[in-house]
């Protein structure tokens, strides 16, 4: 015989309903209830003149931008509003109403609204090291340099600009100029050799953690090479680039390569390169300032029999500068390891702006 209630209601129907009102909604009724009224039913957007507001929310259709960002700028904005990512304060914080499973959830309905899976997810975007080519692609502008920190203190500087193009391409344009004791013991500023490269993403698989791309550099002759700004020869560098999240916020990232002279030319040889980088990322609090010690192992040798390989080390750390994260920085220094002899260790450091999220002053 089933214990009645003091109402006279059985328990188990107590405790199922109970549990019904526990169970966490689905991502369809949570974005129905609390993102449709200015996202639209369909993910599109609701124009500002029917929702009165001062601006149109986002189009979660178009892929282009909203694949781009990891799901962790995604659940800042859901849980915390548009201020955590340098927002606008009419997007509303929900980590009040809405459960962690319901924000989980609702992320994973509204991603669904980009039907073209083509399109990388923004989670295989690791963090840029300062000198392994990254395997995903980016619209980018990355001004790095490095300093000798033994004489002659030479100062090399470089110029970087990225832009996606199509769903999984990118070009990209690199200027390089610096200071250097040229012969003669004079001091001189020039540019160096400039080079011009596109990347493909083969592999973009979010499941998986993994991304895998091709890409190829031509080096033009463009620096002066009797004062030591430039080769004098039009050199060729294919490279795949490899990118793996690991457990722990962790990432391995691994690029191989070559570097191929056009022609003959005196100084320049053939050589082959491999750069890998193991790194990891802390956050302040849940959502705020993202620090990411990496270290990266840079080995490289002439393809001639006998050639020696040269290993060089290079510990690092990026800092996240804006709230939308979309400006870093990252210092580091160059350790030769093997084969040291006439190289000097070096400073180096980049500023990264991703200006497709924003302005350079935007979201801080």
């Amino acid at each position: 015989m089933r214990k009645p209630t003091s109402a006279g209601i059985p328990v188990f129907i107590l405790l199922a309903a109970s549990a019904a009102q526990a169970a966490p909604r689905s991502g369809e009724d949570v974005y129905t209830a609390t993102c449709a009224s200015c996202h639209g039913s369909d993910g599109r957007g609701v124009p500002a003149s029917q929702t009165g507001l001062s601006l149109a929310p986002l189009d979660f259709t178009d892929c282009e931008k909203t694949n781009r960002e990891p799901d962790e700028d995604w659940y800042a904005v859901i849980a915390e509003g548009g201020p955590a990512r340098g927002f606008h304060r009419l997007m509303p914080a929900f980590g009040e109403v809405l459960s962690e499973p319901e924000q989980q959830a609702v992320l994973e309905y509204t991603r669904g609204f980009c039907h073209d899976p083509v399109w990388p997810r923004g989670d295989l975007n690791l963090p840029r090291p300062l000198v392994t080519e990254k395997a995903f692609i980016e619209d980018e502008v990355v001004v790095s340099s490095a300093v000798a920190t033994r004489s002659p203190r030479n100062v090399d500087t470089q110029l970087v600009y990225e832009q996606r193009f199509l769903r999984r391409q990118m070009f990209e344009v690199k200027v390089p100029f610096g200071v250097a004791h040229v012969p003669g013991g004079d001091r001189e500023a020039g540019i160096g050799d400039i080079g011009v490269a596109l990347k493909s993403m083969l592999v973009a698989s979010r499941q998986a953690g993994t991304a895998l791309s091709v890409g190829a550099e031509v080096i033009l002759p463009t620096g002066n090479q009797d004062k030591g700004f430039g080769k004098g020869v039009v050199i060729l560098e294919p490279f795949l680039a490899f990118g793996q999240m690991l457990p722990w916020d962790s990432f391995l990232q691994a690029q191989v390569g070559a570097e191929i002279p056009a022609e003959e030319a005196e100084g320049v040889e053939n050589e082959g390169f491999l750069r890998g980088v193991l790194g990891t990322t802390f956050t302040h609090g849940k959502f705020g300032r993202a620090f990411t010690p990496m270290v990266e192992a840079l080995a490289f040798r002439e393809l001639a029999s006998g050639a020696e390989t040269t290993l060089e080390l290079v510990p690092q750390i990026q800092i996240s500068l804006s709230t939308r994260q979309h400006v870093l920085a990252c210092l580091g220094g160059r350790i030769p390891t093997l084969n040291r002899e006439g190289r000097s260790p070096q400073v180096m450091a980049y500023l990264l702006w991703d200006w497709f999220d924003g302005g350079l002053f935007e979201g801080w």
